[in-house]
């Protein structure tokens, strides 16, 4: 009797639940397995935002971005240079001879006209009459390389007179750079006896010929502005402006991306959405690039996360 009450009641309860199984496959609205018409042509997916045409979810890349806008944009060499007394001349004796008097020092000044040393032109047997040396310049010595007892050459170089009112800086710069340069172009100078400043120098002199040995060419810069803390003899650091655009579209130069020989940035337009831009470059330095075509002013070029994109991309733009 027990054994058919249970069998009774496991058909009553296999019933119900095909009943109720039914019941739900007439009403697709509460029925958790059946899918509506649309959804089944989208693959199961429901489309907005964050999915592509296709169905699949998109997430949004984060970037940061910067706005293109008008800019002055410098290429600089990096030269080394020696601050020099602008009018610098080398003061030479009239004969050979011995030198047995100098009358100046590293320091002193002098006037033109003045006699700095005599020289004794004798020699064994016979007896001549002392030369005066005289210099030809007014200014302070910077050099004075013999002493007393010294045999000197009308080539020998007795003392460098210079006038340390006006200082120069001269360096040479490599050939490559040589169609760069022109008077007044700019610099900015560090010097090692005064760390942590920078002063300005302009290009005043050019030589016309460059050297065959070294295929360097010399030129020479003036300060703009006085400041009596440099020395002649200083050594100097010369960051030299070659090259300058004013008020051209200027992006990061890491936002640019080299691919297949071709450069490409990535701009972001009013939905989010990332475009691809093929770019002709300018000229650059160590942190920022000119564009001469494929991005306008006002454009929001990517400058970071551009690496990930895609042309088409959601993207989101964090600070």
């Amino acid at each position: 009797m027990n054994k058919r009450r249970i069998v009774t009641a496991a058909i009553i309860l296999l019933i119900g639940l095909f009943v109720i199984l039914n019941v739900f496959a007439l009403i697709p609205d509460i029925n958790p397995f059946s899918k509506s018409q649309e959804e089944a042509a989208q693959g199961g997916q429901p489309q907005g935002p964050g999915r592509n045409p296709g169905g699949v979810s998109r997430n949004a890349t984060t970037i940061r971005v910067t706005p293109v806008t008008p800019q002055t944009i410098e290429r600089s060499v990096i030269i080394n240079g020696e601050i020099l007394a602008r009018n610098q001349v080398t003061i030479y004796p009239a004969v050979g001879g011995r030198l047995v008097d100098t009358r100046l020092g590293v320091g002193d000044r002098v006037n033109r006209g003045d006699v700095v040393a005599m020289v004794d032109p004798s020699r064994p047997g016979e007896v001549y009459s002392q030369s005066p040396v005289v210099s030809t310049v007014s200014g302070t010595v910077l050099q004075a390389p013999f002493s007393i007892g010294d045999t000197v050459t009308t080539q020998s170089g007795v003392y460098v007179v210079g006038d340390l009112s006006s200082l120069l800086i001269e360096t040479r710069i490599a050939e490559r750079f040589v169609s760069s340069i022109r008077q007044g172009l700019r610099a900015t100078l560090w010097l090692e006896a005064i760390p942590g400043e920078t002063f300005t120098a302009e290009v005043f002199e050019i030589n016309p010929v460059i050297d065959p040995d070294s295929r360097t060419l010399r030129i020479r810069l003036r300060f703009v502005g006085a400041d009596s803390r440099i020395k002649a003899g200083m050594f100097a650091t010369i960051s030299l402006v070659t090259s300058r655009r004013i008020n051209v579209p200027v992006i990061p130069r890491m936002s640019v991306i080299n691919t297949y020989g071709s450069w490409i940035v990535f701009i972001v337009d009013e939905k989010n959405i990332a475009r691809r831009r093929e770019v002709t470059l300018g000229i650059d330095n160590e942190d920022f690039i000119e564009i001469l075509e494929g991005v306008n002013f006002g454009d929001v070029v990517v400058s970071a996360g551009q690496n990930f994109l895609s042309d088409g991309d959601l993207v989101r733009i964090v600070d």
